[in-house]
């Protein structure tokens, strides 16, 4: 009767192991992190021309270890800040009617928090920058704040010589100087991620 009762209740836990098993969902599979990105469009308002209407839009995705540079030692597979997308600027100056416009190919990003820098080549513009990289910082505003955007021009990335002159320096991947001015119309949602692990050997 001992037996019978023990192999009753060891088929009982067996069953309740195997409702159990069954019952439990199946091991989520691996979440692949997301990629650095910022996207929308905004006008700002700059101090030294106040009256123009000045406009950027980026849609910029992080897209690490795409581009890669075999012949630099130590860049073989790229660099985590890689990426793609799109920038377009427009400058309409209100005193002379004048709108200059620059649209440029995304090559780097790099996100800290709601903070983000990119770099751009103009591929097309009426104001003579075509091949010119230019750098544009974005800041996404939180808990009321408006959002920023800075750029590498006009007040920024000059290179005074030895001699007193002054050159404006070829901009580098993912430089941008802090976003200085306020966004006034529109916005931008930036995405942040943490720098892509080394690829693998």
């Amino acid at each position: 009767m001992k037996t019978r009762t023990r192999a009753l209740a060891l088929a009982g836990t067996a069953a309740l192991l195997a409702a159990v098993a069954l019952a439990s969902p199946a091991p989520a599979a691996p979440v692949e992190a997301k990629a650095a990105s910022v996207h929308g469009g905004a006008a700002i308002f700059f101090p030294y021309a106040p009256k123009d209407d000045i406009r950027f839009t980026v849609d910029a995705e992080a897209v690490p270890w795409t581009k890669p540079h075999p012949d630099t030692p130590g860049l073989e597979k790229g660099l985590p800040t890689d990426a793609r997308g799109r920038v377009t600027i427009s400058h309409h100056y209100k005193e002379t009617g004048f709108t200059g416009t620059a649209e440029a190919e995304v090559d780097c990003l790099v996100t800290g928090g709601k903070t983000a820098t990119l770099t751009a080549v103009v591929k097309s513009s009426n104001v003579g920058w075509e091949g010119k990289r230019i750098g544009i910082s974005v800041q996404d505003g939180e808990r009321g704040a408006p959002d920023r955007v800075g750029f590498s021009w006009a007040v920024a990335n000059v290179d005074v010589k030895a001699d007193g002159s002054v050159a404006e320096p070829r901009v580098g991947t993912c430089m941008a100087p802090a976003p200085f001015t306020e966004v006034v119309k529109g916005g931008f949602k930036v995405a942040p991620a943490p720098l892509s692990p080394l690829p693998k050997p």
